[in-house]
């Protein structure tokens, strides 16, 4: 209904605006809204360049990759909204990825990493990486709310030290450093088996899972009392705390909301992957906040939906996949990649200003 009433004031005021008020009105919404012009701009152009773009089987390959990517980026939704940001991102879903697969490889697999160990069950299992995940998400908020670190020295520091321990890991057993594969049959169906075939065209189970979390965090961020404390406490700490918000609290619930969001992401990219190494998660946390930014989550604190962080994964993983087929290099894509966040938050940061 409010949503109803802005438009209709909107309108309202297009209609006694000047012709001059109504271009500046034209060109703030072109700026703000340019990211998404030239994404959409790009789309239609990638799909001139080749038709198969936006065929069934790449529909399908971009929603499920993008589904991979969307618990992480929900988990860095939060920090963002503290004003913060979370580096350590990415090599958690590596150190829970790689722990998963070792954990859950075949029984008669030649190359187990621990021989002895038999196939754990998949929910233990499952409950071992949320574990993992939220332990580190603990630390990263403990040490920004109580010790008053930005949290972007704490996890650049989690994330050296969650690398390392990574590193040191996969040197365990038989491994020897070496890729985790093998994967056990069950857990492989479990993850990426097919709920759904329109030809050739499989839809992996994983797309229901992330779907029913995506529904779990707009709950927690809508309805409950927890996400109208991260919103409060991301928009003015102090205010928060004076209408008896307990900051440090929500801070590290955020955190470790966020690492539970990560070790998901690691569960399903140990399976999805199938061969996991050190080099598994590796600048994960980059297209993460990427996507956050487009999707509208500011930097500036208390902004941000649930629908934005789908929209910004969405349209990320559309252009990353559209460069693939326009054959452009994977090291130019990191370029793009760093061009897209500049551009996004420039665009927030003028947001912002043109507020105040």
């Amino acid at each position: 209904m409010l949503e109803k009433m802005n438009l209709k004031n909107r309108f309202t005021n297009m209609k006694t605006m000047t012709s001059q008020e109504k271009k500046r009105a034209v060109g703030e919404f072109l700026i703000n809204n340019s990211l998404y012009i030239l994404l959409v701009l790009a789309i239609i152009g990638i799909q001139i360049y080749d038709p198969r773009f936006l065929s069934l089987p790449s529909i399908v390959n971009i929603i499920s990759l993008s589904a991979a990517n969307l618990p992480i980026a929900l988990g860095i939704a939060g920090c963002i909204i503290l004003t913060g940001t979370d580096l350590s991102a990415g090599r958690i879903v590596g150190v829970t990825a790689c722990v998963a697969a070792s954990l859950l490889q075949a029984s008669g697999y030649a190359g187990k990493m621990f021989p002895g160990l038999a196939t754990m069950p998949i929910f233990l299992v499952f409950l071992i990486i949320v574990a993992i995940g939220a332990l580190v998400g603990f630390i990263n908020g403990f040490c920004t709310a109580k010790f008053k670190l930005h949290p972007f020295i704490v996890t650049l520091a989690t994330q050296l030290i969650t690398y390392g321990v990574l590193l040191i890991y996969l040197m365990q057993g038989t491994n020897n450093g070496q890729s985790i594969s093998g994967l056990d049959s069950k857990f492989s169906n479990f993850i990426t088996g097919s709920f759904l075939r329109i030809g050739n065209t499989s839809f992996p189970n994983y797309l229901i899972y992330v779907a029913v979390i995506t529904v779990i965090m707009w709950f927690v961020w809508n309805k409950t009392a927890f996400g109208k404390n991260m919103f409060a406490v991301g928009s003015n700490p102090e205010a928060a705390n004076v209408s008896g918000v307990n900051v440090s609290r929500t801070i590290i619930l955020v955190f470790v909301l966020a690492g539970v969001m990560y070790g998901i992401t690691g569960f399903i990219e140990a399976a999805r992957i199938g061969s996991n190494s050190a080099a598994t998660g590796l600048n994960y946390e980059l297209d993460a906040i990427a996507a956050c930014v487009i999707g509208g989550v500011s930097f500036v604190g208390g902004i941000g939906k649930i629908r934005g962080v789908i929209t910004g994964v969405l349209l990320l993983r559309i252009i990353f996949v559209g460069l693939t087929f326009l054959s452009i290099d994977s090291n130019m894509q990191y370029i793009i990649k760093g061009l897209i966040i500049l551009v996004a938050c420039a665009i927030d940061m003028r947001k912002y200003l043109v507020r105040k």
